[in-house]
């Protein structure tokens, strides 16, 4: 179940001193359009289950698993009767990792794995997912550490399969998996340089490619174009800002690379489905009900 909606944006209740909830799921209940800043694992263990973003429809078979970018607009469907495993993670204490916008970039909205396409990575996955599992069932002495370390574990086996020419998880082509080293270096320099004015011509400069062959491979590389790419990271830095009530919506906007405000505005609402007025609403109304009130029990199941 959704505990806290406002709009199409979640706020996601977690246990006091971790960032992350798993629960198991059995009910016959679908979610409609929503989002929320955990990354979102969905491990379809009886029977079917669907994710659909955008209108694309991701088919769960019983077993697949389902990673969900953090901040993806998405609507989740069951059937009558089956179970899923759901993991939500929050990856703010991961903000000193340098790679993880990077492979988060390199993610599609969502990922599947399955046991025919990556059996490797499935696998893996499922032990590590099992694992986190009975850790947080068992809530033993330094679980939290070791849910971490699991789950960081998983993030970089994904980075790592996304840029691997005989990974079919990520969908390089092979001219992009040629030139993946430089494309990291380039997503983590405009991640760095994001609030800078950064031009197409400059950033195809510093690959080494014409602006053309740039934009193509660049695409191939991040699933997005060049410049939804930047305003995505613009829009990630303006959310940290944004949380700050000393800055007005204004200084956010010019401290995060945006020209104007009513640029700032359109963007923020296209990507995040609220304006930063809203979003500022939604956060403060979140910090209030952690404050004030009780961390929500968990129930036996719901999302």
């Amino acid at each position: 179940m959704i505990e806290h909606l406002d709009g199409i944006f979640e706020t996601v209740t977690f246990r006091e001193n971790l960032r992350m909830r798993i629960s198991d799921m059995s009910i016959c209940e679908n979610f409609p359009d929503h989002w929320h800043t955990p990354m979102e694992i969905i491990h379809a263990t009886e029977n079917w289950y669907r994710v659909v973003v955008d209108d694309q429809i991701y088919q769960l078979n019983e077993g697949d698993i389902a990673i969900i970018r953090p901040g993806t607009i998405h609507a989740l469907y069951a059937p009558e009767t089956g179970s899923r495993t759901i993991y939500l993670a929050d990856l703010s204490f991961l903000g000193g990792v340098s790679n993880l916008e990077t492979m988060l970039a390199l993610l599609a909205p969502v990922t599947t794995i399955t046991p025919d396409g990556e059996p490797d990575l499935y696998r893996k996955a499922g032990e590590l997912l099992s694992f986190m599992e009975e850790e947080y069932a068992g809530s033993r002495s330094f679980y939290d550490m070791l849910l971490y370390g699991a789950l960081i574990e998983l993030l970089g086996l994904l980075g790592r399969y996304a840029i691997s020419p005989s990974a079919s998880v990520g969908t390089l082509g092979p001219q992009s998996a040629k030139y993946a080293e430089r494309f990291l270096y380039v997503c983590n320099y405009i991640n760095e340089h994001c609030t800078e004015d950064l031009s197409l011509e400059t950033i195809a400069g510093i690959a080494g490619f014409s602006k053309y062959h740039f934009t193509r491979l660049f695409k191939d590389f991040t699933h997005t174009s060049f410049y939804r790419y930047l305003n995505k990271k613009r829009i990630s830095h303006a959310e940290q800002l944004l949380i700050n009530p000393e800055y007005s919506v204004t200084e956010v906007a010019l401290q995060s690379g945006f020209s104007s405000l009513s640029a700032f505005i359109r963007m923020f609402k296209q990507l995040k489905g609220c304006t930063p007025t809203e979003f500022k609403r939604m956060y403060s109304l979140d910090c209030m009900n952690r404050v004030d009130g009780e961390p929500a029990a968990e129930l036996p199941s719901g999302k």
